[in-house]
């Protein structure tokens, strides 16, 4: 995640997603992953808001919110979007990540101790899941969390949700294949993908806390219809 990037179309749907789990009791923990600006491009994405009439309905304040916010000079920061319970009862980690071993390490166990006691730690890496070319360490390493990483969150006790944008692959052969490498590194869980247009959400959840993550995916499917869906169930 970086500052660039806030309130961009991917970001009001993320938002959504972690409202709904919020509205449905649980207490999230989120790990923003924020990397520095870079300057580029990214993060434009903000069309939306010029039609009010086919996105505001899916979430009417948080539309407003994100509306009024990036209308401001220094409305592209994550401050906005901590402040005034818009994420109801949520705690926040957003110490930048840096791509050297030994300080990511450091970075990870504080990002664990602020979020200890988090029914849902969400994690919000720039790109998502490691990949083989970009080990810990190398330049730009800290756009993706990585799977020791995820097994170390999952061992805590929380159920996860992590952020993973689209490789240059099939979609419909890629997801059931990350989706089953999450199931192995968070043993015990039930994995739900949820998909978006542009993203895709990895929940992996405990067994007990089914009741709770069924409304939440009710509240999903009523406010985010069309948007983000199950893609098991399709």
């Amino acid at each position: 995640m970086k500052h660039q990037y806030f309130g961009d179309v991917n970001d009001y749907v993320k938002y959504g997603l972690l409202r709904c789990f919020a509205d449905a009791g649980f207490c999230i923990g989120v790990c923003w992953m924020l990397t520095e600006n870079d300057g580029l491009s990214d993060g434009r994405k903000t069309m939306y808001l010029c039609q009010p009439e086919k996105w505001k309905p899916h979430d009417p304040h948080l539309f407003e919110t994100l509306s009024k916010t990036l209308a401001r000079p220094d409305g592209r920061h994550l401050d906005h979007i901590e402040a005034n319970d818009h994420i109801p009862r949520a705690r926040f980690f957003g110490e930048v990540v840096k791509d050297c071993e030994p300080n990511r390490s450091k970075w990870y166990k504080r990002a664990l101790a602020k979020l200890n006691g988090s029914d849902l730690v969400f994690f919000d890496p720039d790109n998502g899941i490691e990949v083989a070319s970009k080990p810990i360490g190398r330049k730009n390493s800290s756009k993706y969390i990585y799977w020791k990483e995820i097994k170390e969150a999952w061992n805590t006790g929380t159920s996860l949700l992590i952020f993973q944008h689209f490789p240059r692959r099939k979609r419909d052969e890629y997801i059931p294949t990350i989706v089953q490498e999450l199931k192995k590194k968070t043993k015990g869980s039930v994995v739900v993908p949820l998909r978006s247009s542009n993203v895709l959400f990895l929940l992996a959840h405990r067994p007990r806390q089914r009741d709770r993550v069924d409304v939440a995916l009710g509240m999903l499917d009523r406010r985010w219809y069309r948007r983000v869906w199950n893609h098991e169930a399709t």
